[in-house]
């Protein structure tokens, strides 16, 4: 099968595609025929040498698939030939990839191959960041960090379903309109207002903040928050290393967390895939929700696709095209 491989890490000039086996499916696998790929800062992460594969998962990027089951091994609800979409640790660059059963979700009919490979890692995401560990509640101030971003746009509108209001930061005023539209109550140019704390106090707090920059941020994310506040970092694009004022934390009574999908076990993504399924696909199909997806890269053109996003020109999803 083709699949999207690297010789050592680094740019998107180490993504290559070429000829490799087939993976073989475990009790409790299915192996999918990938018709599209969705693509994460995560796989951008990976691809650099910073974020390596749990043990035991594809070393092949990708994190999220729609694809045919074309072989089930062991017992599973699915059957050859069903359309189905999923998370899965690994290995969606490619023609083929394993997918547990467990983790698989039937692709409904009227969506396309395009918008289901969008959905997972995404909305899994805000999910458990919101919900799980978040715990928002109806009429609290939620601010999204990268608004526009895949999970962000995720995040908006999960929020605003919730009955939170939602406050997006993004870095050009289209991506402002754009996080508008998907249901920001108020939104701040990143680039424009990188001190955003006071802002943030005029707008009445944040009760739950998800950020996936961290390093340069967390002074402001903590000053921004409200008596009981919680910090979620879920990536670390600002980088790494950064001071703790612990004074505000414990006068305020604040949390701090930090979130990773990839490595939780697999009842968690199970848990979260079934959210996916029962929440998330039917308000997608009643129009309450939507699921953006910026543009399409066939897998040939990787390497495009990954410079595409670091240069922060998505308004939502990208996708890889494996066999539409």
């Amino acid at each position: 099968m083709k699949a999207v491989v690297q010789s050592k890490s680094g740019g998107v000039d180490t993504l290559r595609v070429d000829d490799i086996e087939k993976p073989i499916p475990h009790d409790g696998q299915l192996l999918v025929r990938v018709c599209a790929a969705g693509i994460n800062r995560a796989d951008i992460v990976q691809r650099e040498g910073r974020y390596p594969a749990p043990p035991g998962a594809s070393p092949i990027l990708g994190l999220e698939v729609a694809g045919v089951i074309e072989e089930v091994c062991g017992h599973s609800r699915f059957r050859v030939g069903d359309a189905v979409l999923g998370l899965v640790p690994g290995g969606a660059y490619a023609e083929y990839v394993v997918l547990d059963s467990a983790l698989a979700i039937a692709k409904p009919e009227a969506m396309s191959w395009i918008v289901a490979a969008s959905l997972p890692e995404a909305w899994m995401t805000a999910w458990f960041n919101l919900v799980e560990i978040g715990a928002v509640r109806e009429g609290e101030n939620v601010l999204i960090h990268a608004g526009a971003s895949g999970v962000g746009v995720a995040a908006i509108q999960l929020a605003r379903v919730l009955g939170a209001r939602a406050f997006a930061s993004a870095g050009s005023s289209d991506k402002l309109d754009f996080c508008r539209e998907l249901g920001a109550l108020q939104v701040y140019d990143r680039n424009e207002q990188p001190e955003f704390s006071t802002l943030m106090r005029q707008w009445g707090g944040v009760d739950l903040i998800l950020d996936p920059i961290a390093g340069k941020y967390l002074g402001e994310n903590l000053a921004s928050l409200n008596v009981d506040g919680r910090l979620i970092f879920i990536g670390i694009m600002g980088g790494a290393v950064a001071s703790v004022n612990l004074g505000l934390v414990l006068a305020k009574r604040l949390s701090l967390r930090g979130s990773t999908l990839r490595n939780q076990p697999l009842e968690v993504k199970t848990r979260l895939a079934s959210a996916l399924e029962h929440n998330v696909l039917p308000a997608l199909h009643d129009g309450i929700v939507s699921a953006p997806v910026d543009s399409v890269f066939p897998l040939e053109r990787v390497d495009e696709a990954h410079a595409y996003i670091e240069a922060n020109r998505n308004f939502g999803k990208v996708v890889l095209s494996v066999d539409v």
